[in-house]
C-alpha cells in the first residue's frame, strides 16, 4: 500500500510550482524592470498553495465516484479498492492541473497589472 502512495505524492510535489513558474508572452516593448516584475509576479503565484481544502475534496469525489463506476460497470465489487484508489488520484490530478492553470492567470494578471501587454 505504502508503494502506490509514492506516485502520488511526486505527482503533487511535481505540480507545486508549475503554473508559477510561466513566463507570459508580452506584445510590445518591455521595461527595464521586466526581469524583476515577473520574478516578483512568479513569486505571488508560487506563494499560493497547491493543497487545500479543494484538494481533499477532489480527491474523496474521485474516489467516490472510482468506486461507484466500478460497482455499476462490472456489477461487482472485486475491484473497489483499486477503483476508489485510481479515482482518488484522477481527482488530485484533475486538481493539481486547476492549481497550475490558476498560478498562470495569477502570473498574467500581475503582469497586467505592472503596464505589460500580455497576450499569452
Amino acid at each position: 500500500m505504502t508503494l502506490s502512495i509514492l506516485p502520488l505524492v511526486s505527482l503533487i510535489a511535481a505540480c507545486e510550482n508549475s503554473g508559477a513558474k510561466y513566463t507570459p508572452v508580452i506584445d510590445g516593448p518591455v521595461s527595464a524592470n521586466y526581469n524583476n516584475d515577473l520574478a516578483q509576479c512568479q513569486s505571488l503565484a508560487a506563494s499560493q498553495g497547491t493543497i487545500d481544502s479543494s484538494t481533499a475534496g477532489a480527491a474523496a469525489a474521485g474516489a467516490g465516484l472510482g468506486a461507484a463506476s466500478s460497482v455499476i460497470w462490472n456489477d461487482n465489487s472485486d475491484n473497489l479498492g483499486r477503483a476508489a484508489a485510481v479515482g482518488a488520484v484522477a481527482g488530485l490530478t484533475s486538481n493539481a492541473i486547476q492549481k497550475s492553470q490558476n498560478k498562470e492567470s495569477i502570473v498574467k494578471n500581475c503582469m497586467r497589472n505592472r503596464g505589460y501587454n500580455v497576450v499569452g
